[in-house]
């Protein structure tokens, strides 16, 4: 029994070394994932990352925000697209890319919509619009409804919102759930990890490159950040039944095979926005911005052209 024990530990060991990844640090990461258009801003007590990028004609810019487990270069395709027409801003949001843990590890809604406030504020900007994806969905149309003044257009792409049951869960989101498990998550995170989490969330895993999943996974390392996510705690928010207040002409895109936050939620927007358009997409899945950005950028773009 004692010989057995001894090779079950003797096995766990050689796992946790083939499987720990470290933390790479935050001068790794600006070093090889900035660009001549990174800034830098204190917010909060954090050293906020993000992009000013496009036309500098634009005196209304378009803001863009990720989901949970993402950053910045999720919106890499429509900024291709898009920055002929618009001044762009895009940032990594508190607890996740460059920016890092927030301190206080707050993630509700009124919180990020809060924090946007702070941060246009402190980059000069009063008037935006502003598009998001996933968790950043869900910040985009708490600061319309909140800041209604600070918001000309909206655009929602696969956003959470409603209360909802997932079809399938990433593998690091549900490890992250799970008592005894969820510390693994904040070491053992190989590239494996998050090519598995990127299938779950696309409908064409022939997208999928190493490139993309290095990304991920590197941005995920950042000291902080995945400890960040495993401590961090679903926090109640029932402003989803206030849904009919938000007047801002509003843009919903939907991947028809997201798996994650379905299709049904988009009819609920759809049902509840007085002045919106529904877009769903057969060929996508969570991030349709990722899978079809040229499509996508290319809807959101004919949209807030219009006048009203």
């Amino acid at each position: 029994m004692k010989k057995i024990a001894l090779i079950l530990l003797a096995l766990l060991a050689v796992v946790y070394v083939v499987l720990y990844r470290s933390d790479l640090t935050v001068r790794e990461l600006i070093e090889r994932y900035t660009t001549p258009n990174s800034r830098h801003i204190t917010v909060d007590g954090m050293n906020v990352n993000y992009r000013m990028e496009g036309n500098p004609s634009d005196t209304l810019p378009l803001v863009l925000l990720h989901g949970t487990g993402s950053m910045l270069q999720t919106w890499d395709g429509w900024v291709s697209v898009l920055q002929g027409q618009r001044r762009i801003i895009r940032l990594d949001l508190p607890g996740y890319g460059i920016t890092g843990p927030q301190p206080d590890n707050k993630a509700s809604g009124t919180y990020y919509a809060d924090f946007m406030i702070r941060f246009l504020e402190k980059i000069g900007e009063k008037r935006c619009d502003v598009a998001g994806n996933s968790l950043g969905g869900s910040i985009a149309w708490h600061m319309a409804m909140l800041y209604p003044d600070r918001v000309r257009k909206l655009i929602l792409i696969d956003a959470a919102g409603y209360p909802f049951t997932p079809k399938s869960v990433p593998i690091g989101f549900r490890m992250a759930r799970v008592p005894g498990i969820a510390g693994l998550v904040a070491k053992l995170t190989p590239d494996a990890l998050f090519r598995s989490s990127l299938e779950n969330v696309y409908f064409n895993d022939s997208l999928i490159t190493d490139k993309l999943v290095q990304t991920y996974a590197d941005l995920n390392r950042r000291e902080g950040n995945r400890q960040n996510f495993v401590r961090r705690k679903p926090e109640p928010d029932s402003l989803w039944q206030k849904m009919r207040q938000i007047k801002q002409p509003t843009l919903i895109l939907w991947g028809q095979h997201d798996d994650l936050i379905p299709a049904i939620v988009a009819r609920q927007f759809h049902r509840d926005l007085p002045n919106d358009t529904l877009i769903v997409y057969p060929n996508a899945g969570h991030v349709p911005m990722e899978e079809i950005p040229a499509q996508t950028a290319k809807d959101a773009a004919a949209f807030l052209s219009k006048s009203k």
